[in-house]
C-alpha cells in the first residue's frame, strides 16, 4: 500500500476514545487508534492529529447550565491535553516517536505549539498529537483541525467520527432513510446544515479550498485506506493534487 498524499491532519473525536463507556479513557481504545495511525507513519505520511475532550468535559455543555462560557471552554481545552498525553502513551507502545504541543502552555507535560517546529518534527517523521484547541474559547476542536490543516499546509484533513460513516442527509442513527453522501461540496454541506463539522470550520475549508474526508474510526483499516486514496466515507470538497 502507498500513500496519496504527503501531509494529513486527522482530527479524533474525545468521545471515540470511551470505547463502550460513557465517561472517561479507554486504553485499549487509544492503542487501536495508535495502531492505525502507525499504519499512516509506515506509508511516509506526515501525520498531526487534533484531538477533542468531549469524553472528559464539553465546554458548550456546561455553559449551557450556567457556567461562564470562558472558563468552561478553557476546562474543555485542558481536557483535550489529557486525552493527547494518552494518546502520546499509546503511539509510543506500539512503537511510534510522537510530540504533544499544546495551544495553551504547559511546558512539563507538552510543547507550546509553533508552527514551524511542528513542521519539524513531521519531516522527521514523528507525529505531532495537537491539543488545547485554537487556545481560544468560542472555538471547538473543529475550528482548531481546520485552522491546523490550514497552517500546517496538509493535502486533506481527516474527520475521524465516532459510529458515523460518512456524511448522510440525517442523523442515520435516528433515521434510517438517511441518504449517504459518496462527494458533496462545502457549500452543500453548509446549505444543508449536513452536521459535517461546525459551520465557522466548514466556511474556513470552503474559503481555503481544504477537502474533508468523513469516516467512521471504529474500522480499524479506515485510516490507512484514507491515506491510500482508497473509496472509504464521505469526501467534502475536491482534492488537491499532492503525490
Amino acid at each position: 500500500m502507498s500513500s496519496a498524499f504527503n501531509r494529513v491532519l486527522l482530527k479524533v473525536s474525545g468521545e471515540a476514545l470511551m470505547g463502550n463507556a460513557h465517561y472517561g479513557i479507554d486504553p485499549t481504545v487509544i492503542v487501536s487508534i495508535a495502531r492505525q495511525i502507525r499504519e499512516v507513519s509506515r506509508l511516509e505520511t506526515q501525520i498531526a492529529v487534533v484531538i477533542g475532550g468531549g469524553n472528559i468535559f464539553r465546554g458548550l455543555s456546561a455553559s449551557s447550565q450556567g457556567m461562564d462560557r470562558a472558563t468552561a471552554d478553557y476546562m474543555g481545552m485542558v481536557a483535550t491535553v489529557l486525552n493527547g498525553l494518552a494518546l502520546q502513551d499509546g503511539l509510543e507502545k506500539v512503537g511510534t516517536e510522537s510530540r504533544v504541543m499544546t495551544a495553551i502552555q504547559m511546558h512539563e507535560v507538552a510543547e507550546p505549539y509553533i508552527r514551524r517546529r511542528a513542521l519539524r518534527h513531521m519531516e522527521k517523521g514523528r507525529v505531532v498529537v495537537l491539543a488545547a484547541g485554537t487556545g481560544n474559547p468560542y472555538f471547538t476542536t473543529d475550528t482548531a483541525a481546520a485552522l491546523r490543516a490550514l497552517e500546517l499546509d496538509a493535502d486533506i484533513l481527516l474527520m475521524a467520527k465516532n459510529g458515523v460513516d460518512g456524511v448522510y442527509s440525517d442523523d442515520p442513527r435516528t433515521n434510517p432513510a438517511a441518504e449517504r453522501y459518496g462527494r458533496i461540496t462545502h457549500q452543500e454541506a453548509l446549505e444543508r446544515n449536513l452536521k459535517v463539522m461546525d459551520a465557522s470550520a466548514l466556511a474556513l475549508c470552503r474559503d481555503n479550498e481544504m477537502p474533508i474526508l468523513v469516516f467512521d474510526i471504529n474500522d480499524s483499516t479506515a485510516i490507512a485506506r484514507a491515506v491510500a486514496g482508497e473509496p472509504v466515507g464521505s469526501l467534502v470538497g475536491h482534492l488537491r493534487d499532492a503525490r
